[in-house]
């Protein structure tokens, strides 16, 4: 039989990876330049964020030059407050969840951290002094408890990219869980290639083949 390669589900475009970093880092570096309130509307909250890191990034040579440690640092700090990798990594990987114990859901939820950041980090350098991320105007109900709020990434040598970043509504603020880029949400992207790895290889293959995957 054969095995399932992690790099073979819908790989995303490399011209998006520019985006995505940017995204990323989106949520790093915020409180060292203003408070970001979780509280705010959706599109307040989200255009808040973008604006105030994408300054950061600006700003961090050794970010937009790819230093791993440099960037590690900044998404443990400042990503995971306004990020839940929990409910994206179980959503990710559906029905199979409830098959894993407590130990293997945090070690699965560490090493999907951990791929998408080895994933999208070596792209920083696509972030440039013209890089801006414009909310659209919002249609959802800012009371609901899930929110998509519409964006687009613009950058000065790629075409503009809508991306929608799906939130839910926590006791403490908006928590961010799933992206959508032109079409493609994040979780719908890896859940396919979650479950054909869980079915060769049990709950623990799962965990060693991202924690073995490769930069790109």
């Amino acid at each position: 039989m054969q095995t399932t390669q992690l790099a073979r589900t819908q790989p995303l475009p490399i011209r998006w990876l520019g985006f995505l970093s940017a995204l990323l880092i989106s949520l790093v570096m915020t409180q060292a330049w203003a408070e970001v309130n979780p509280k705010d509307s959706p599109p307040d909250f989200v255009q808040a964020v973008a604006d105030q890191a994408l300054d950061a990034v600006k700003n961090s040579t050794a970010a937009q030059e790819g230093d791993r440690e440099a960037i590690d640092a900044l998404i443990d700090e400042y990503v995971l407050p306004y990020v839940n990798f929990e409910k994206t990594t179980r959503l990710a990987t559906g029905p199979n969840w409830r098959q894993a114990d407590q130990e293997q859901r945090d070690g699965l939820v560490e090493a999907f951290k951990n791929t998408l950041i080895r994933t999208y980090s070596g792209a920083l350098s696509k972030v440039d002094q013209l890089s801006e991320i414009k909310v659209q105007p919002f249609r959802g109900d800012p009371e609901a408890d899930d929110v998509v709020v519409r964006t687009t990434v613009v950058q000065r040598n790629n075409p503009d990219v809508t991306v929608d970043y799906r939130m839910e509504n926590t006791p403490d603020g908006w928590k961010i869980y799933d992206l959508n880029i032109e079409g493609i949400w994040l979780i719908q992207n890896y859940r396919n290639q979650f479950a054909q790895l869980i079915k060769e290889r049990g709950f623990d293959g799962l965990i060693e083949a991202l924690n073995n995957k490769k930069r790109p």
